[in-house]
């Protein structure tokens, strides 16, 4: 590692109060040294004429002179005509001159010559010199005596100094590296401003993880896997309740935003893209996108990325597209399999296959799970099952589960299992819940509850839905209606309906409203119907119109029948039926009792064979006699065979 910092900035005059550069090992800024400001030595007109100012005053034996000249000559390149008047001051007992002697001698290469005169200097009280001294003896591999220096330089208030200690400690894992890390970022140190951000952020996640809080800061936007999506998040003290470790995080991760925007307002690439991650995760997607921009422009290929999403997700893809191509150009493989998941949700198979090669390339394994993504979907199973296996052994859960899944669709349950418990563990949910469905298939109901108590802790829907199924099979009602509600509040149609009839069961039954009483408002439990029925739900649409009937709202309840009846439910076409036969409509009913009669709902062929009765039409009601016998239940198969002999009668008198 090279701890020295370049030419320009290592020299020192001594003499008045010193202005700290970024990298520098030490410098210590004069009046007399104002042409000493950049590499190339004096600029024109005013700086000549210093330099040549100081040259007479040097040639007469004026020590602060030689000592400015020689920094100047050195900051030129004149390393002879330079390390003549720096002897002659350092002779003299000048400070500055024995620190930039010892620049002098470095760059020559004579580096224990050079810390002899860093030793002088830094003895007599020169940061900058201490500085320099100290990171030489860490070049040395001497960490106590580098220690002993640079605290003896960011003692003085030498951000540099501060910096380079920060840097010791925190490779030793020593806690007080974050000291001094503040101190040379409160001095303006655009790196130090940076590390000491990252570990407040690092900090902020732990906390974050602490208080269970669902706080997310971005390292490149998404984790790349179909859409080439990636992120990132962070100590409070133990013992702490959720929501003081989460507020810790919080205050972290806010004093974090402002060292990476300081960091970033110096040219901190990285501090702009972490400064863009954390603004997005707030929601300030303008300020983020401008960050993200600045950091891209400076060649941060993962601001590039995440700037392509950011776009993406306003609706340019176009613009997104340009970025990402930029990034992927530049070796990201994240933005390469968005490239990917772009070309191939435009059917542009071929673009998306070379993109995806080119995020495996560039070391990116999701990189080999899209192309198996996109094999599977094109039926190239065996390809597919190539790709899947390769991202697999390089340690991806999902397309470990996504192999799994292929080798059980092929009717190898015995290959599969090893791939969906190595993806389980390595934290993929759809692989727990898989893990559930396989051992279920085997009977082996204990050690699916176990899976799917796995995947539901995770926040998986439908396996909270199997769970809450067996602790209603067990009776725990308590432990049923909580995962429920999880699976319900997920999506799952099922679940919410299940959740229902729990919340139904508890209800008493409702009595007869009292003539000019007020509909009472709904029920959570007939809101929970509604909701399965909304999504879909056949019985739970039956319920809806069932308990909208029973409030008197035959136009609601028509509604529900009719949506559970056209879906195939033979429930919803008998009770359909019913409301059209008390409304005088017995065609339509009889068409919706025949569709209910033939699906294996006795009752609806039971009402068919009385309709037929009533007509006249005695083989017809006969016949659906005979139905109803055959479907049940008990009640409906007596009153079937009973008007089937009284119709057998008649026929034959």
């Amino acid at each position: 590692m090279d701890f020295m910092g370049d030419r320009a900035t290592l020299l020192e005059t001594g003499r008045f109060v010193p202005r700290q550069a970024e990298g520098a090992a030490g410098v210590e800024n004069t009046v007399g040294a104002a042409g000493a400001t950049a590499a190339g030595g004096p600029t024109e007109g005013a700086d000549a004429e210093t330099e040549a100012r100081h040259r007479r005053a040097a040639d007469t034996g004026d020590v602060a002179s030689m000592s400015v000249l020689g920094a100047l000559l050195l900051r030129r390149g004149d390393l002879d005509a330079a390390e003549t008047y720096l002897r002659a001051a350092t002779a003299a007992g000048d400070r500055a001159a024995a620190n930039n002697l010892g620049v002098l001698l470095h760059q020559r290469g004579y580096t224990e010559e050079a810390a002899g005169w860093w030793r002088v200097a830094a003895v007599a009280g020169s940061a900058a010199a201490a500085h320099a001294l100290g990171r030489h003896y860490r070049e040395q591999g001497d960490e106590p005596a580098a220690e002993y220096w640079l605290r003896l330089s960011a003692e003085q208030g030498h951000a540099l100094g501060a910096y380079a200690l920060a840097d010791l400690l925190e490779h030793r894992s020593d806690v007080g590296s974050e000291r001094w890390l503040r101190a040379a970022a409160e001095q303006g140190h655009r790196e130090a401003s940076y590390r000491l951000a990252r570990g407040l952020e690092r900090r902020a996640r732990q906390a974050a993880r602490t208080g269970n809080a669902v706080h997310a800061v971005i390292a490149g936007r998404r984790d790349g896997a179909r859409d080439g999506s990636a992120s990132g998040v962070r100590e409070v003290p133990s013992g702490a309740v959720p929501g003081a470790a989460a507020d810790a995080g919080q205050s972290l991760l806010a004093e974090a935003a402002q060292w990476y925007r300081q960091a970033a307002a110096r040219g901190h690439r990285r501090a702009a893209l972490h400064l863009g991650a954390i603004l997005e995760s707030r929601g300030e997607l303008k300020e983020a996108g401008r960050w993200y921009l600045t950091s891209a422009e400076d060649g941060e290929a993962r601001a590039a990325c995440a700037l392509g999403f950011l776009l993406r997700d306003a609706g340019d893809e176009e613009s997104a597209a340009v970025w990402w191509l930029r990034a992927a150009q530049d070796g990201d493989g994240n933005a390469a399999n968005a490239l990917g998941a772009l070309h191939a949700a435009r059917g542009e198979q071929q673009t998306a296959e070379r993109w995806y090669r080119a995020a495996m390339d560039a070391g990116d394994v999701n990189g080999a799970y899209n192309l198996g993504l996109l094999c599977a979907a094109q039926d190239r199973t065996a390809q597919a099952e190539q790709w899947y296996r390769r991202a697999a052994y390089a340690g991806h859960r999902e397309a470990a589960n996504a192999l799994a899944v292929l080798l059980l669709q092929a009717g190898d349950p015995t290959g599969a299992e090893p791939w969906f418990s190595k993806a389980a563990e390595a934290g993929s949910v759809d692989a727990a819940f898989n893990l559930g469905i396989l051992h279920a298939g085997r009977d082996d109901d204990r050690t699916a509850l176990v899976w799917y108590e796995r995947a539901a802790a995770a926040g998986h829907t439908e396996a909270a839905l199997q769970v809450g199924i067996a602790c209603l099979r067990d009776g725990d009602e308590q432990a049923a209606e909580r995962h429920l509600r999880c699976a319900a509040g997920g999506g799952s149609a099922e679940a919410a309906f299940r959740l229902a009839t729990v919340l139904d069961a508890r209800q008493p039954p409702p009595g007869a409203p009292a003539l000019g009483e007020t509909q009472p408002e709904k029920t959570e439990c007939e809101q929970w119907y509604e909701r399965a029925a909304e999504q879909g739900h056949r019985r739970a649409q039956v319920r809806v119109g069932m308990l909208a009937a029973g409030r008197g709202d035959m136009t609601d309840a028509a509604r529900w029948y009719r949506e559970a009846a056209e879906a195939g439910s033979r429930n919803g076409a008998f009770n359909l039926g019913l409301l059209l036969a008390r409304e005088g409509s017995e065609r339509e009913a009889a068409l919706w009792w025949s569709r209910a009669a033939q699906a294996g709902h006795g009752r609806a062929a039971l009402r068919l064979a009385l309709l037929a009765a009533r007509r006249g039409e005695l083989t017809e009601g006969q016949r659906w006699c005979a139905r109803a016998v055959e479907l049940g239940p008990s009640e409906v198969t007596e009153r079937a065979a009973a008007l089937r002999e009284a119709l057998h009668q008649e026929l034959t008198a």
